[in-house]
């Protein structure tokens, strides 16, 4: 079986190919083309089949991780959406929750007021009404009110239609009536329910998850289709399947259903491959630092489980949507951040990028303004001749001219020490960044290991790791393409829930015996949406879970579902079970309080083939020459004093397992560079993994692998 991964990212596009017949791995990175992401993923795919001397007609699957969702929603460029609401509750997307991101501000900008997802105009209200807490029919819906609306939609020119009634996620009889009669006066439109996207209770998020559905819904079903056609031409007839914010795989049907689920696409792809990196390393705890060229993307995970954010913070761009995501941050720090002096004179860095076009100084395309690949070209860390396997010749006396003439003449540095200067800044970003996700949370960094993903993040991650006090970086075999690697070790995944309301107090045989039908109900549709997806019943898992809290909590807490039918007993289960989750989230729990359930989940999982990483043999060597390729004076700061050191550069090609490379030191390889700086040293494993620490052992390289675990294991 061949199958490759593609995440597309704002300046590259990473690739990976594997043969799981020959066990072969092969890599490739070419321009984002921006303008149309699926130009640059088959150009990618054409080229890395060719360099891998494998036919494009030979791939059996094709895992794609996209921005394109992400996009749409950063650039306000969705769709026109129209949306049919229930009477005198067309506003409930305009008045949200009163929170606001600074309480105490007056001049802020609230998106879902400042840019709605959909214009007021085009929510019209229905004559309808269900009632709680059954979802009983109080007030018939007037279908005419339906029709006339239709029409006003039409004449509105609106994209796409989205249905959102009250008490839908109860009862969606009305819901499924008006979608009928959208469909049957305007086929062509799309038209999405709030019942079938966001089957929860909280009215306001789940019409504003059904909106964001909606927004982006026309452009990624054009993308995924254009990509289907363009695999399709250039003859590929594997399968395509697409991530999810979850971390799962989608088939491209499904992903094109349900949109609202691909909005972290591009993020979990690392978050994936650190965990199982992690897991074959026997590194159970690490947090994910993925520095490309745009963005830096960071996730805390603890015990090689990526952790699902919970419903209360889950947002885009600051509209909430009810979906499963991984808990990961997205920052503006990436190699193209541009570093600027502000109007106040204030040195920054970031977050505006210069992209793949012009991309930095460097690039030679026509950009100049300084970027952190600048700074990096300046400090002798990047050499211009190995920039992507030499595909990219940069350019240092470009370099040198933007940080120069930008930066230097108003600071009043030389040029060696304004790069310094850039890379401090967007260091300390990201731990900034990073001590949200952990030391706030009660989770000390120092336990745990940084694992450096995408081209820059093996740049950065030793002198981030200084700065937060963690005393391990790890370098995959293949950095600079984690987020695609993550692709290939996914498996299909999906969410099927039901909102089921009860006291676990008070719960009675009636409601028990409710709660199994449903989960029976739910469990049968995932099993036969995965079976239809090809997987084998021997490859599916369905894991049952409970979302409680504590009676007048705002929001809920997992806890997972005993097996088999359910009694009084599994009931006490479940809720010593949202006891220990409260526990684990929060640090106190409260076993006299009430417990609540609120919402069934099925989450059905497909298991796909995983990543098996070829042995490497057993070298044993120190700074071995075998793998040396050249000197070169390298910039690093040491104790304050900013010193050059002749340093040399290793093919990371030709290391071995249990190599030790003493800093300072380059480890250069295609997709990435690896800065080993002044009193650290690294080590391989034999997955080929490099381990990055402080230079503590003295003692031969095999032993020095085991004492720097130690701390980690």
């Amino acid at each position: 079986m061949i199958r490759i991964g593609v995440d597309v990212g704002g300046t590259f596009t990473d690739l990976i190919l594997v043969d799981e017949l020959t066990n072969k791995i092969h890599v490739h990175k070419v321009p984002s083309t921006i303008e149309d992401q699926s130009i640059g993923v088959i150009n990618g795919i054409q080229e890395l089949c060719k360099n891998a001397d494998v036919p494009v007609t030979d791939v059996d699957y094709v895992l794609h991780g996209t921005t394109v969702a992400t996009n749409i929603i950063i650039e306000r460029d969705g769709a026109a959406v129209g949306m049919l609401t229930t009477k005198n509750y067309r506003d409930i997307l305009h008045i949200a929750r009163h929170k606001k991101a600074e309480n105490f501000s007056i001049q802020q900008d609230l998106p879902w007021q400042a840019d709605p997802l959909v214009l007021r105009r085009n929510r019209i209200p229905i004559t309808e009404k269900l009632a709680a807490p059954d979802g009983h029919v109080k007030v018939p819906m007037n279908e005419e009110e339906v029709r006339e609306a239709v029409q006003r939609l039409k004449e509105s020119k609106v994209d796409v239609v989205v249905v959102s009634f009250l008490f839908s996620f109860l009862n969606d009889v009305h819901e499924q009536r008006a979608k009928e009669i959208v469909k049957e006066l305007w086929p062509e439109v799309q038209c999405f329910t709030s019942s079938e996207i966001a089957p929860q209770m909280r009215e306001y998020e789940r019409f504003s998850t059904a909106a964001m559905n909606a927004y982006v819904a026309p452009r990624v079903s054009r993308y995924l289709d254009h990509l289907v056609s363009a695999l399709d031409n250039a003859g590929l007839q594997g399968e395509l399947h697409i991530m999810q914010s979850s971390g799962g795989m989608a088939t491209s049907d499904m992903a094109t259903e349900k949109p609202v689920t691909l909005l972290k696409s591009g993020p979990s792809g690392a978050v994936l491959a650190t965990a199982w990196c992690g897991e074959l390393e026997g590194v159970p705890n690490l947090i994910s630092v993925d520095i490309g060229g745009t963005s830096a993307d960071i996730s805390v995970i603890p015990n090689n489980t990526p952790k699902i954010i919970n419903p209360r913070d889950a947002e885009a761009n600051g509209y909430p949507v009810l979906v499963p995501m991984i808990d990961v941050e997205v920052i503006g720090a990436g190699g193209g951040s541009i570093a600027y002096i502000d109007a106040g004179g204030a040195f920054r860095v970031g977050p505006r990028s210069a992209g793949a076009n012009p991309g930095p100084a460097c690039y030679g395309r026509g950009g100049e303004s300084p970027c952190v690949t600048d700074a990096n070209v300046i400090l002798g860390r990047l050499d211009p001749e190995q920039f992507l396997g030499g595909d990219l010749q940069l350019h240092p006396e470009l370099s040198y001219k933007a940080v120069e003439e930008t930066l230097c003449r108003q600071l009043g540095m030389s040029v060696e020490e304004a790069a310094l200067g850039i890379l401090k800044i967007i260091n300390n970003h990201m731990a900034l960044c990073i001590r949200a996700k952990s030391v706030s949370k009660g989770i000390d960094p120092r336990e745990y290991a940084l694992f450096a993903a995408g081209g820059a993040g093996p740049l950065h991650s030793v002198e981030l790791a200084e700065t937060i006090g963690c005393n391990l970086v790890i370098v995959p075999a293949y950095p600079g393409i984690s987020a695609a690697t993550g692709l290939l070790v996914g498996d299909i995944k999906y969410d099927f829930i039901k909102s089921h309301i009860n006291r676990i107090d008070k719960i009675n045989d009636e409601a028990i015996q409710s709660i199994n039908s449903d989960l029976e109900e739910l469990s049968n549709t995932a099993y036969a949406q995965l079976i239809k997806d090809g997987v084998k019943p021997e490859d599916i898992l369905i894991e049952r879970i409970a979302e409680c809290r504590y009676a007048g909590q705002g929001f809920e807490l997992r806890a997972s579902i005993p097996e088999g039918l359910l009694t009084e007993q599994s009931m006490a289960i479940i809720s010593q079970r949202f006891h220990e989750a409260h526990e684990e989230e929060y640090g106190h729990h409260f076993p006299e309080n009430v417990v609540e359930l609120i919402t069934l989940r099925i989450v059905a999982t497909g298991k796909t083939p995983s990543l098996n990483m070829p042995k490497l043999e057993i070298g044993d060597r120190i700074n071995p020459n075998e793998a040396l390729m050249y000197e070169r004076e390298t910039v690093f700061e040491v104790d304050g004093e900013i010193k050059r050191f002749p340093t040399p550069r290793y093919d990371r090609s030709k290391l071995l397992a249990h190599d030790l490379i003493m800093g300072p030191a380059i480890i250069v390889q295609r997709d990435s560079t690896t800065s080993v700086p002044p009193h650290w040293q690294a080590t391989v494993s034999e997955n080929g993994t490099l381990f990055v620490a402080s230079k503590v052992v003295q003692g031969g390289a095999a032993e020095s692998v085991e004492k720097l675990f130690t701390k980690v294991r």
